[in-house]
Order: structure tokens, then C-alpha cells, then sequence
């Protein structure tokens, strides 16, 4: 079906909302309108009633492909991610072996264009010894370079300053860091085994995983950045302490320096580790009631530019362990969407901020190419949505490898209805057609 005609929605995009008609031509949007609906089309949809949206872009997922695919793998995640509408994805280099080369970088992009359903790149991994490999980077073919400033292990820690200046001086394009100072970490980490030995109550991780330890972290990037003109995104903020490290004062698009706020960080507080135990361990951790209302305020008020989701699947059984055993990490991909519209329905949040931060915003951050928006001639990457279709999560209808959610039991009065990838109707009311991947990202970068 090579034209495909979406009739009657309620087109949300570039902070309106307004009714109206989309006709798609093979990969792309050829007509956006109120009067389309006598044009012939292979397949007709009247979204009579439901919301049109651009496809969601998260910048930060963990597939878990190659090596871990016990967990996870690119194609059951994606599937899980264009069943919640997200169209595209980009991820993180912590794979095994990590893609620390562009030999292994290029590995990943081979398996994705045959068993992604959604769009797709790949970070980059900095190590403590690959500078000069990271800088073969084409910037026009990936997402950006990854640096773990904390909270990780062996090579993919960067916590050498020497290392870090060439990185931060030298890459020409966005590098995204995950931080959280290491040694405070070991410190606070040292005392509470030291107190409760293996069996540390799971309340006490972000007391380990702390405020000190996540500004000492940021705060350092954020330096070496204005240093060195760098463009960074700070990814996964989870203190109210940070937000003051980002400015809201000048456009996205003139912004060197940005933020993300994740998921699980916004809908989650402390409070809740007596109910959900390790399912909600995450790094940085999910911290106060405080903390998670400042990080929604400053999605609000634009000094967090994007939400994500860190998907990140882990086994039930791995979870199950004591607490330096338990990993860290959840599914969140397929309720991402659907867990920002229940803030809708709270009236805590607008429709149109909810597109601007999760489908426009990382768009413009990335510089992707023709993504993001619904605009004539851009991809078509859209996804049709009921805001009054209440469903509850369950075990059968959660679709990542894991098999489990934090989210599970929930009721959320919105659902997908379906989800097209660079034109390709992908899903469509809980069937997929897998007859036809998702591209590869482009970046629009000089």
C-alpha cells in the first residue's frame, strides 16, 4: 500500500491542535489538510475522535543486542516501542562487547535494519583508550557519542580528567553522559554494606546513589562543557538540586547545553520502594516527592528539553536478588506515551507540551533529518491515539523479552491505536505487519 489517507484527527503538532486530514506517499507526508478526504488512497483511516501525533523519538533506550539478548534484543523492543508509539529510538552503547568501535557500531546497524520495526542509531561508546577511534564518527550517521561519568564498570567508566578534556574538547558533535560521581557513590555504598552487609533495604539507594553524587557529576560535565564549547545532553535528571545547571532563557536550537528527564523519574518517588522493591531501582535512583515534582516543573518551565525512557530490561529473576546483586533498570518503552497522557488527563500537563517534549524536541536536539514533526515532505512517523480507551497493563499484553512492568496492575484511559514508521502502517489495534523495518536516522549536521 503505497498511499495512505488519515481522516478527521485531531492533529496535535507545533503547539496546536486542530482537525484535519493527512495523506502519506510511500516514506513521507505528501498533504496536510481539511479537504483531503476525496483524494484516492489505498488504505482510508477516519480518526474520527483520536489524536494524531508525530511519532515519539527516545533518545535513550537499551535493547540489549548483542550479547545480553537474554533480556532484551532490537527486535522485541521495538516492537514493544512502535506498540507504544515511539517511532524512533537511539541506543546506548553498553552492549557486549560495547560499541566502542566503528567496526562493532556498524554491527548493531546491521542487525537493526533487519529486525527493527521502529527507526533506529546507535551511540557511540567513549572508553578510557578510544578517543581516536571515536573521532572516525560520522556525525551525519550517528546519534552522538555516550560517556558514563559514573555508574559503571571497567572500561566504560570515564572518570580519568585527561580523558575527559580530549573527549569534551575535541568531538565535534553531542555527546550525552550519564552522571553520577563514582567515588561518592563507593563511599556511601562502603558504609551501608558496612551496616547491613548484603541485605541493604532497597530504600536506602538513593541515599547510596545520592543528590551529592549526581551534582558533583553534572555540575563537572556541565564545566567542562562551557570550557570547551561542547554540546552536551545530560541525560536521565533525578534531582531538584541539577535543574540549576539549565538555562530556559534562549531556544532549543541555540542551546548548547540540555537535559532529559525520564519516565520513571516522573512518575515514581521514594515512597514507592515499599511496594515495588527492586522493579524501580534505577541509576541515577528515583529520589524524594520533591524531587520528582521539580523535575516536572522544569519539563514545564523548558530547562529539561526532553522525556525519555532509559528502557532498560532486565530479567524478573535478576531482580529478585539482594540489593548490590539486583541490576538496575526497567522496561518502560511501550507505556511511555500513554503514562505522559494519564498527566494530561490529570491536567498536569498539556498534549501539546507532552509532543513537544518527546517528538519535536528531541528532532531539533539531534538535528535528525525530516523527523519529529507533521509536516509536508518530512517522514511519516505519526501515531494515532484514543485518549478515552481505558485498558489495564497486564502480564499477557506487556511486549518486551523481560515479560514484566513497573507499570503492571495500572489502568491508563489512553491507548495506541496505531503506529506508522517512515510511512509503514507498523501497528495497527494490537497486530503487527513486520513485512517491512524501520530506517536508519539521519542527522542534518555541518
Amino acid at each position: 500500500m503505497n498511499t495512505k489517507l488519515i481522516t478527521n484527527a485531531n492533529i496535535v503538532n507545533e503547539g496546536k491542535v486542530f482537525e484535519g486530514d493527512v495523506f502519506i506517499t510511500g516514506q513521507y507526508i505528501e498533504a496536510i489538510g481539511t479537504n483531503l478526504s476525496s483524494r484516492p488512497a489505498d488504505l482510508v483511516i477516519d480518526a474520527k475522535g483520536k489524536y494524531l501525533l508525530p511519532g515519539v523519538i527516545d533518545d535513550q533506550v537499551h535493547f540489549r543486542e548483542p550479547g545480553l539478548t537474554h533480556k532484551g534484543d532490537i527486535h522485541s523492543e521495538s516492537r514493544a516501542a512502535v506498540a507504544g508509539g515511539v517511532t524512533s529510538f537511539m541506543e546506548m552503547p553498553n552492549t557486549n562487547p560495547p560499541a566502542f568501535t566503528q567496526e562493532l557500531l556498524a554491527q548493531k546497524y546491521e542487525i537493526a535494519s533487519k529486525s527493527s520495526l521502529a527507526n533506529y542509531s546507535f551511540f557511540i561508546g567513549a572508553s578510557n583508550d578510544n578517543l581516536e577511534e571515536v573521532m572516525k564518527t560520522d556525525i551525519s550517521q550517528v546519534c552522538g557519542l555516550k560517556i558514563f561519568m559514573g555508574s559503571s564498570t571497567g572500561n566504560l567508566l570515564v572518570d580519568d580528567p585527561k580523558t575527559l578534556e580530549g573527549f569534551f574538547s575535541r568531538f565535534p558533535s553531542l555527546i550525552a553522559t550519564h552522571c553520577e560521581h563514582e567515588p561518592t557513590i563507593r563511599k556511601n555504598s562502603g558504609q551501608y554494606k558496612e551496616r547491613y552487609g548484603e541485605d541493604v533495604p532497597i530504600e536506602c539507594h538513593p541515599l547510596i546513589r545520592s543528590e551529592e553524587a549526581c551534582y558533583l557529576s553534572s555540575s563537572s560535565a556541565v564545566a567542562l562543557a562551557k570550557k570547551h564549547g561542547t554540546r552536551l545532553h545530560i541525560l536521565h535528571i533525578s534531582t531538584a538540586k541539577e535543574i540549576s545547571l539549565f538555562d530556559n532563557a534562549i531556544p532549543l536550537e541555540k542551546k548548547k547545553i540540555t537535559a532529559e528527564a525520564c519516565i520513571h523519574h516522573l512518575w515514581f518517588n521514594d515512597t514507592d520502594y515499599q511496594r515495588l522493591g527492586t522493579l524501580i531501582k534505577w541509576n541515577p535512583a528515583i529520589k524524594t516527592a520533591n524531587d520528582q515534582r521539580e523535575i516536572f516543573n522544569a519539563v514545564l518551565n523548558d530547562r529539561i528539553d526532553v522525556i525519555a525512557t532509559d528502557h532498560a530490561p532486565h530479567t524478573w529473576d535478576e531482580k529478585q536478588n539482594t540489593y548490590f546483586k539486583a541490576p538496575s533498570g526497567g522496561p518502560l518503552i511501550q507505556h511511555s506515551l500513554v503514562a505522559m497522557l494519564e498527566f494530561y488527563h490529570q491536567r498536569k500537563i498539556s498534549i501539546e507540551k507532552i509532543v513537544q517534549k518527546m517528538s519535536h524536541n528531541p528532532g531539533i536536539l539531534f538535528q535528525v533529518e525530516n523527523r519529529g514533526f507533521i509536516r509536508e515532505g518530512y517522514f511519516a512517523d505519526l501515531v494515532l491515539v484514543d485518549l478515552n480507551n481505558a485498558w489495564q497493563i497486564t502480564k499477557d499484553n506487556i511486549l518486551s523479552k523481560c515479560g514484566w512492568s513497573p507499570f503492571e496492575g495500572t489502568t491508563l484511559k489512553s491507548k495506541v491505536s496505531q503506529t506508522f514508521v517512515s510511512g509503514h502502517l507498523a501497528y495497527s489495534d494490537g497486530l503487527f505487519n513486520e513485512s517491512k523495518t524501520g530506517e536508519r536516522l539521519l542527522f542534518d549536521r555541518a
